[in-house]
């Protein structure tokens, strides 16, 4: 096992059975190809490489890349930060993509998977409680900004969790697997999707705040102007933003807009 760097946020999973169930969770045949995030030493890469046609693996640990190369001669290892690769480049025009993800650039892979054109499936092993935030419902504790965006391109799944025990190092933190499948019919279209952001989060900087009055104050528009807006797009004036589901603010985004709300 080689020794993990903590400046690369590594946590190596050596169980076989839950590596095996990751790679079954990405659902990879004969006919897919299947790019990894941080293989590290290989534990998730051999599992996929049982099941899938062809393995493309981005590593930045260079210490990594000569063991990974001559472990997995079939595959194609790429030594480089995988938030700098252009992954189509790298593994075709259509890719499943899988990962143990580091903590630390979480949020960035995940808008990175999220940015069409997107993969066909995206299984990353991630902190419990950002896989919590993700698949959270409207109305729950957990539901925010970030369910909101990623629900609005992806249908999320939390499949299980894998405790901290499981990772040399342990981490402080379980996690669990998460898996992303875009939407045959996206609620936001990409041309969209900056002001679908700015809109969510600015919503969710007053999320105490109902609905009407947050809105007034990211737009500066009257309260009668707001509550044309709000009327239009069905929703009613008193909500707060956890309790609004992500077609709810879609919705809201393009009566905005066609209000002239400035989309950028």
């Amino acid at each position: 096992m080689p020794r993990a760097r903590r400046r690369f946020g590594q946590h190596f999973l050596t169980d076989p059975n839950l590596l095996g169930r990751i790679a079954d969770a990405v659902g990879a045949g004969p006919d897919d190809t299947v790019l990894e995030i941080g293989p590290g030493p290989g534990g998730l890469t051999a599992a996929l490489a049982e099941r899938a046609g062809r393995l493309v693996a981005i590593e930045k640990d260079r210490d990594l890349i000569a063991p990974l190369r001559a472990r997995f001669p079939g595959a194609t290892i790429v030594e480089a930060d995988a938030l700098e690769v252009d992954w189509a480049a790298v593994a075709g025009p259509r890719f499943l993509l899988a990962g143990n993800i580091p903590y630390n650039i979480t949020s960035p892979l995940l808008d990175k998977a999220l940015d069409p054109p997107r993969p066909a499936r995206i299984v990353f092993l991630v902190q419990k409680e950002v896989a919590d935030r993700v698949t959270a419902r409207a109305g729950e504790r957990a539901f925010g900004a970030l369910s909101v965006g990623v629900q609005s391109v992806v249908q999320a799944e939390r499949l299980f969790t894998v405790p901290s025990g499981a990772f040399h190092p342990r981490p402080k933190v379980d996690s669990a697997v998460l898996r992303l499948t875009p939407l045959a019919k996206p609620l936001v279209q990409p041309a969209e999707q900056g002001s679908h952001r700015r809109l969510v989060v600015g919503l969710f900087g007053f999320r105490r705040k109902q609905l009407a009055r947050g809105l007034r104050e990211l737009t500066g528009w009257s309260p009668v102007r707001v509550a044309e807006m709000l009327a239009e797009a069905g929703i009613p004036p008193d909500v707060r933003p956890e309790a609004l589901p992500p077609a709810s603010f879609a919705r809201l985004l393009r009566v905005l807009v066609d209000g002239g709300w400035p989309a950028r």
